[in-house]
Formats: structure tokens, C-alpha cells, sequence
């Protein structure tokens, strides 16, 4: 007869376990220097699940973090006119996320949390001599436009006023206007964020 690969496997097979083994003893575990260490622990035995599984998430799934940045619609002649103030294609924009609103105009800048945002609104179009230049604050309502062209923008209003003209300058808008290039895509931007 051939000697087997694995001769402790065969060896098992052609004998029976003797009664001092240590898995035929009920409720024990391996055997130690000094005997047995005791029974098994439940959580330890076979076919026990635990109340609560450690590796897998609590609570609703994370969705990914929203973010969008918005160029603003530049009509040649109203861009031209807030060219002198400092406002460029590439400092004004309106930058939003699931967390926070920024309107950038140049050296004007408006921030608040989105839980502020409570609505958008498309409005316009608008007189040109309103809207042209430097960002106009209204005297019957003290909102804010932020505007480089007459066609229309999305007027986002506020839960709380927020300062948004200069940092020196305690007036506070209830309201900003802006005229972005995808003002559809920002009020559904706000609306989702609002409804969540």
C-alpha cells in the first residue's frame, strides 16, 4: 500500500475520534498547557449573528456632493460697462452646492448656507440702465442685482437678509438677482436643494 499525501487526513479517516478530543467535548474549547479553558462563548459558536452588523453603514445611503458653478450671461455693451469695476468673465460667477451659495462680482461678493436659499425665481428682462454696472440695490426692497446683461436672471431670496454690497456696509438684502448663462438650472438647483 502506497504512503497517502496528507497521512493525519487518512489517519482520521481509518480511526474514530477518541472521546477526549477536545471538539467532541460539548462546550469546550481547544485544550491548553494547564487543561481546558472553558466553555465557547456563545457569539462564538457556530450560527450566531450579532444584533447589529459592524461593517455595514447605518442610517440613509450618502449621496454625492452637488456642485455647480455658473458663468454669468454677458451682453456685450452691459459687460463693457462693469469692465471698469473690475468685474471679468473670470471673477464673476455664482458658485453653489448642497451647503453653501457665492455670488462673486468681482470685488463684491455674496455668501450665505443654502438653508437660507428658501426660493428661485426667473425674473426679467430688465431696463438696461438698471441693471448696468455695479451691482444695483433696489430702495423699495433693498434686494441686490448682480447683472451683465438685461435679458433675465433668477432672483434667489433669503430665509434671513444677508450684507452682499461692500464689507463695510451694514445693509442686508432680502434677495439677490443674478444673470447667469443657465438661470433654469439654477432655480432647479435651489428647488432641490430646498425640498431635500
Amino acid at each position: 500500500m502506497t504512503t497517502p499525501q496528507q497521512p493525519e487526513l487518512a489517519r482520521n479517516q481509518r480511526s474514530p475520534v477518541s472521546a477526549p478530543a477536545a471538539k467532541v467535548k460539548a462546550g469546550t474549547d481547544l485544550p491548553s498547557d494547564k487543561g481546558d479553558v472553558g466553555p465557547i462563548p456563545e457569539e462564538n459558536r457556530p450560527g450566531h449573528h450579532p444584533p447589529v452588523d459592524q461593517d455595514k453603514p447605518s442610517g440613509p445611503p450618502r449621496l454625492p456632493r452637488r456642485h455647480h458653478r455658473f458663468a454669468f450671461r454677458r451682453d456685450p455693451v452691459l459687460a463693457w460697462a462693469s469692465l471698469p469695476l473690475g468685474v471679468t468673465q473670470a471673477n464673476a460667477f455664482v458658485d453653489v452646492d448642497d451647503d453653501r451659495l457665492l455670488i462673486r462680482f468681482g470685488p463684491w461678493t455674496l455668501t450665505t448656507p443654502m438653508s437660507n436659499v428658501i426660493g428661485a425665481d426667473r425674473t426679467g428682462p430688465y431696463r438696461w440702465w438698471k441693471v448696468g454696472g455695479p451691482p444695483r440695490v433696489s430702495f423699495r426692497d433693498f434686494g441686490i442685482t448682480f447683472a451683465t446683461t438685461a435679458a433675465g436672471g433668477v432672483c434667489l431670496r433669503f430665509r434671513e437678509s444677508v450684507p452682499g454690497v461692500l464689507p463695510v456696509v451694514s445693509l442686508r438684502h432680502p434677495a439677490a438677482t443674478v444673470t447667469v448663462e443657465d438661470p433654469e438650472e439654477l432655480v432647479r438647483f435651489v428647488e432641490h436643494t430646498a425640498s431635500a
